[in-house]
C-alpha cells in the first residue's frame, strides 16, 4: 500500500470503500451498455482527425454522469464526452470518467478497451476502477486499501514486479498511438520486450499484475481521465506514475491535458527511467517548461 503524502493530511484515515463499491457496480452496468453496441457496426464521428467517438462512448458517458451525479450530488464531475463545467474547480472531490478508453480498439473489435471511473480528492486520485467488459476483467483500488483484479469470479490482490534491471523490463506501448520518440527511448534504454496494448488503463493493469514493468508516453495527448483511475490502482499495487520529469500528476485542473508526458513503472527504477527518458528528450529539444515541439 502507498503512504498518504504529507501534503494531503485531510486524507489520512479516510476510507473510500463505499465510493469504490459504487464505482465497481456502475462500471459493470456500463459494460453491459457497451456490449450492446459491440455487437453491431459502430457509428463513428471524429472530434478531430485522430480522435473518434462512437454512440457507445456517448451512451456510457451519459449513464455514468447521471448515476454518479445522483449518488454523489455534492461532488464535481469531469467526463470525456461531457462539456466541461468550471464549477468542478471549486470542489474538493471530483469524479473523473473515461467512458471508453481505447475507442480505436472498440472500433477494431479487438477487445482492448475499457471503462474507467476515478475519484480525485484534493487534487490526488483516491479511487479507481478500470473495467474491460469483453473479457470481464475489472481492476480496482482505493487509497490505503490496496489494489485488486476481479477475474473468473474471484478477486486477487495486485502487486507490481520487483525487477530493477531496466534492460530486462517488459514495456507496454500503445497499439494505436505510438510516437516516434518512443522508439528512440526504447533503444536508449536497451529494452527488448515491448507489448502493444490499446487502452491506457489496460497497460497499467498489466504493470499492476506483474505482466509488464513500465509504460512511457513521451508526448502530450493524454488527459486527466486517462490517468486518474489507473494511477490509484498502480500506486496501491506499489508502482509509480509521474510526468516525464518525475513530477506528480495533479487532478481537477483547469487544463486537463498531460502536456509533459507520462511514465508509469513498478517504482523500483523509476528515477533511472526518468533520467534516461530525459536524456532522449533533451536530445530531441523537448523542454519541461515549454512543452513538446
Amino acid at each position: 500500500m502507498v503512504t498518504v503524502p504529507n501534503e494531503s493530511p485531510l486524507l489520512t484515515g479516510r476510507s473510500f470503500a463505499d465510493e469504490l463499491a459504487i464505482a465497481i457496480r456502475l462500471a459493470r452496468e456500463a459494460g453491459e451498455i457497451v456490449k450492446t453496441f459491440y455487437q453491431v457496426s459502430p457509428t463513428i464521428r471524429w472530434k478531430d482527425p485522430t480522435e473518434p467517438v462512437t454512440e457507445a462512448d456517448r451512451a456510457v458517458n451519459a449513464y455514468l454522469v447521471k448515476q454518479l451525479g445522483q449518488a454523489f450530488p455534492e461532488d464535481g464531475i469531469l467526463a470525456e464526452e461531457s462539456k466541461d463545467d468550471p464549477a468542478r474547480l471549486s470542489k474538493r472531490r471530483v469524479w473523473i470518467i473515461d467512458p471508453l478508453d481505447g475507442t480505436l480498439e472498440f472500433i477494431a473489435r479487438n477487445g482492448e478497451f475499457c471503462i474507467m471511473i476515478g475519484l480525485a480528492q484534493d487534487h490526488m486520485p483516491v479511487v479507481g476502477v478500470v473495467y474491460q467488459p469483453v473479457d470481464d476483467v475489472l481492476y480496482g483500488a482505493a487509497l490505503g486499501a490496496g489494489a485488486f483484479v476481479e477475474q473468473f469470479g474471484e478477486r486477487f490482490p495486485l502487486r507490481v514486479s520487483k525487477e530493477k534491471d531496466i534492460r530486462r523490463f517488459r514495456m507496454v506501448a500503445s497499439r494505436s498511438h505510438r510516437p516516434p520518440l518512443l522508439d528512440a527511448i526504447i533503444a536508449h534504454l536497451g529494452i527488448q520486450k515491448v507489448r502493444e496494448v490499446g487502452s491506457v488503463g489496460l497497460k497499467i493493469g498489466l504493470i499492476a499484475r506483474r505482466q509488464a514493468d513500465c509504460y512511457i508516453h513521451p508526448n502530450p495527448g493524454t488527459r486527466e481521465w486517462d490517468t486518474c483511475a489507473p494511477e490509484v490502482i498502480l500506486r496501491e499495487a506499489g508502482g509509480v506514475m509521474t510526468d516525464c520529469w518525475n513530477r506528480p500528476l495533479s487532478y481537477n485542473q483547469p487544463d486537463v491535458f498531460r502536456r509533459f508526458g507520462l511514465i508509469a513503472s513498478n517504482g523500483v527504477a523509476h528515477r533511472q527511467l526518468v533520467e534516461a527518458v530525459g536524456q532522449v528528450l533533451d536530445e530531441a529539444g523537448v523542454e519541461p517548461d515549454f512543452g513538446f515541439p
